[in-house]
C-alpha cells in the first residue's frame, strides 16, 4: 500500500468538514486548521438554531453569481437527495416544512454533532485556536500557522467568506486565495437587514406585517420577495428583506441609490383596495382616518401611511375626496423607502461576491491556477437566498473538493 496523501483542509466550517470527511473516507491523511476554539461555530446558529440544512426545491435560480453554469454543474454532482442521504447515514433524520429540511429533532446542534462524531472516527487530526500566517507552495504546500507549520500534498480552502466574523468568517481566506494568484468580485454583505432614509422609523419600530418588496435600482426591479416585514428603527428587516439585500448592498458599493418599494396589501389590486376603502369609507364617515384603517394595519403603522399621502390623521372621513382615497390606496402598494445602508458583515448571514468561478474546475473544485488547491463554500462567488441553499452550496462544495482532492492521484493514473 502506498504512502497516504495529505491533505490539509483550513476552516472547520460546514464546507470544510465536509471535504476532511470526504477525503479521509477516500485514504487520504487529513488534518483542519480552524482558527475558532471548536469546529463548526455557524452552523449552530443557521435556521434560527434549527438547522435548515437544505431544500427539496433546489435549482439554480435560487443562487447568485457570474456563472450560473458552474452553479448547476456542482449541483448535479451532489444534489439535495444526496445531501439527505449523506446525513442520514450519518444520524440525522429530516423532516420537511414548506420544501424546507430540517434535522428531525429540530437542533442544529445534532447536524454538528454528527459531522463531528464521523471526523472522530476517520481519525481526522483537528486543530482548533490554530491561525493559518501564511501558506507557500513549491512541490508541496508549506502552511505556517500560530501552532506550528504543517505540509500538506494538497490544500482545500474552505475559511468562508466575510460574514459573522465572530464565529470564524473573518475574510482572512480571500487574502490567502489573492496570494495564490485568484481574482475575486466584490464582496458585500448579504441576507442582512436594510437601512432606510426616514424619519418615521423610531415610530413603527418593532412593526410585523406579511408584505411584498421589491428592490428598484437606476427605475429597474432587480428583485422582489414576499413574507413577514419588520420595520426597524434604522429600516427594513425579515426574510423578504434578506432575500433582496444583495441587490441593495451591491447597488450602494457601486454608489447608486437602491429603492425599495414596499405592498403592504399584496393580496389586494390597486383598484379592489381603492374599491374597499371607499365603502369603508361611506360605512364609517364618522370615524377619522386614522381611525378607518384600524383592523387594516398595525396601528402605529397608519399615521406613516397617512402621512405619505397627504392625509392628515384626525380628519373626518367625509373631509377626504375620493382622490384623496385612490391616493392612499396606491401609497399602500408602493411605499418607498430609500436604501442608504446595510447593516455590516457582523449581523449579515453570508456575502455576496469572492473568488471567481471560472477560475475553479467545477467537477472537483480545483483552481485552474495552481495545482492541488482546492476552494469550497462561501469563499466563492455564489449566494443562495434563504431556505437551505447555502449550506447545501457548502455540503456540495466540500464533498467534492474533498474527493477528488483524496483521489487525485488515483485519477491520474487512470488518465494515462
Amino acid at each position: 500500500m502506498g504512502k497516504k496523501r495529505k491533505i490539509v483542509v483550513i476552516g472547520g466550517g460546514a464546507s470544510g468538514m465536509t471535504a476532511a470527511i470526504m477525503a479521509a473516507r477516500n485514504g487520504a491523511e487529513v488534518t483542519i486548521l480552524e482558527q475558532k476554539d471548536r469546529l463548526g461555530k455557524k452552523i449552530l446558529s443557521t435556521g434560527n438554531g434549527k438547522c435548515n440544512y437544505t431544500n427539496a426545491n433546489m435549482d439554480v435560480s435560487f443562487f447568485r453569481g457570474e456563472d450560473p453554469s458552474f452553479v448547476s454543474s456542482v449541483l448535479h454532482k451532489f444534489s439535495t437527495e444526496d445531501t439527505l442521504t449523506f446525513f442520514e447515514k450519518l444520524g440525522v433524520l429530516s423532516k420537511k416544512r414548506n420544501g424546507y429540511y430540517y434535522p428531525k429533532s429540530d437542533q442544529a446542534s445534532a447536524v454538528l454533532d454528527v459531522l463531528c462524531m464521523e471526523i472522530k472516527k476517520l481519525g481526522i487530526k483537528v486543530c482548533c485556536n490554530t491561525k493559518v500566517l501564511s501558506v507557500q507552495k513549491k512541490k508541496d504546500f508549506l502552511i505556517k500557522t500560530s501552532e506550528g507549520t504543517y505540509l500538506a500534498d494538497a490544500l482545500i480552502l474552505s475559511t468562508g467568506g466575510k460574514a459573522s466574523p465572530v464565529l470564524g468568517s473573518d475574510g482572512s481566506g480571500y487574502v490567502l486565495a489573492k496570494s495564490f494568484g485568484h481574482s475575486m468580485t466584490p464582496v458585500v454583505p448579504a441576507l442582512v437587514q436594510l437601512h432606510g432614509k426616514g424619519t418615521f422609523f423610531k415610530m413603527v419600530s418593532g412593526v410585523r406585517a406579511d408584505a411584498q418588496i421589491s428592490l428598484y435600482v437606476d427605475g429597474k426591479c432587480l428583485a422582489s420577495d414576499t413574507g413577514e416585514l419588520q420595520l426597524t428603527n434604522y429600516g427594513i428587516s425579515g426574510i423578504p428583506v434578506f432575500q433582496i439585500s444583495r441587490y441593495a448592498s451591491f447597488a450602494l458599493y457601486e454608489n447608486k441609490r437602491p429603492l425599495a418599494v414596499i405592498d403592504f396589501l399584496p393580496e389586494y389590486s390597486t383598484r379592489s383596495l381603492t374599491a374597499l376603502l371607499e365603502k369603508r369609507r361611506k360605512e364609517n364617515t364618522a370615524k377619522t382616518a386614522e381611525e378607518f384603517l384600524i383592523g387594516i394595519f398595525n396601528r402605529k403603522l397608519i399615521p406613516v401611511l397617512l402621512r405619505a399621502s397627504g392625509i392628515r390623521s384626525d380628519l373626518s372621513l367625509h373631509e377626504i375626496t375620493k382622490e384623496a382615497m385612490e391616493k392612499l390606496a396606491v401609497k399602500c402598494k408602493t411605499f418607498e423607502i430609500e436604501i442608504i445602508g446595510t447593516n455590516s458583515f457582523e449581523q449579515a448571514q453570508i456575502c455576496a461576491g469572492g473568488v471567481r468561478t471560472r477560475e475553479l474546475h467545477p467537477e472537483t473544485m480545483e483552481s485552474q491556477i495552481v495545482k492541488d488547491l482546492y476552494l469550497t463554500g462561501e469563499l466563492l462567488d455564489v449566494d443562495g437566498i434563504c431556505g437551505g441553499y447555502n449550506l447545501q452550496w457548502a455540503w456540495s462544495t466540500g464533498v467534492i473538493a474533498g474527493t477528488a482532492a483524496a483521489c487525485f492521484e488515483r485519477k491520474e493514473r487512470e488518465n494515462r
